[in-house]
């Protein structure tokens, strides 16, 4: 507790209280000044697509380390982890090195004018590039779980591959599917070290809310990026909140199983 209380709840008390000190006019204003607003559009918006990618190839990406057997097998699933391992700054220069004009990914899309360097596409690439491993890593285990029985008792009942998935396995591992998708959007929200290269950090356009709660400390206007990080805090608890309760109804839900 005291370990808990030093590390997190001590750094948080004290952004509430500078948050506190405004009053709710002044933070109203600074949370919906234009610049704000747009800022939360960009990361909220951007967070949603990678998580939406995230959701569909993390999934199939888990799949097959799960199902198939093949050559390079454990480097691929090694290499899964890598956006843990890796710095996130690493990452966004190594990003908008790929996409540059005359990078390995940017001589190809350049010609057909896409852009993706200092546009919202770039943060929605550096975001999906750290967080997919939270959906790939939280119905991995599950899936390897999952009694095969099951599927073939479903088989010789004469259900098909598709109905043997959506009335299986899908119900089975959609709550460890949620819950990483929603790991996903939270640590999508808070990345910075990888966006902030690749952004180009235009206000209004590539500007993400992280990297404005920078800027306002820059600037030594604590009590506007305690504000800001103060709504970014209740995002994240919230996300946790519905992570806690979806890993609940998991439980739950196997045990009915069983």
């Amino acid at each position: 507790m005291t370990y808990l209380g030093i590390i997190v709840l001590l750094p948080i008390l004290a952004m509430l209280l500078k948050t506190g000190a405004l009053g709710w006019e002044q933070f109203w204003r600074i949370a919906t000044a234009p610049r704000t607003l747009a800022a939360y559009r960009i990361t909220f918006g951007s967070a949603a697509i990678a998580t939406l990618f995230n959701g569909a190839f993390g999934l199939l990406l888990a799949w097959v380390l799960v199902r198939y057997e093949f050559p390079g097998r454990r480097l691929l699933d090694a290499l899964v982890d890598l956006p843990f391992a890796l710095p996130t700054a690493v990452a966004g220069l190594t990003l908008v090195t790929l996409f540059s004009a005359n990078g390995w990914y940017g001589q190809l899309l350049e010609p057909l004018g896409l852009a993706v360097n200092y546009t919202q596409a770039g943060i929605v690439v550096a975001m999906t590039f750290t967080s997919i491993p939270f959906v790939v890593r939280t119905v991995q285990p599950v899936l390897e779980d999952l009694e095969g029985d099951l599927e073939e008792a479903a088989w010789t009942l004469g259900a098909s591959r598709l109905q043997v998935f959506t009335r299986v396995i899908w119900p089975t591992i959609l709550p460890a599917f949620i819950t990483g998708c929603v790991l996903s959007f939270a640590r999508s929200l808070g990345e910075f070290g990888a966006v902030v290269f690749i952004a180009g950090n235009l206000p209004g356009l590539t500007e993400i809310v992280s990297l404005l709660i920078y800027i306002r400390l820059d600037e030594y206007n604590y009590p506007a990026a305690a504000a800001l990080a103060s709504i970014l805090l209740g995002v994240a608890f919230l996300t946790l909140l519905a992570t806690n309760l979806l890993q609940g109804w998991q439980l739950r839900y196997v045990e009915r199983r069983k």
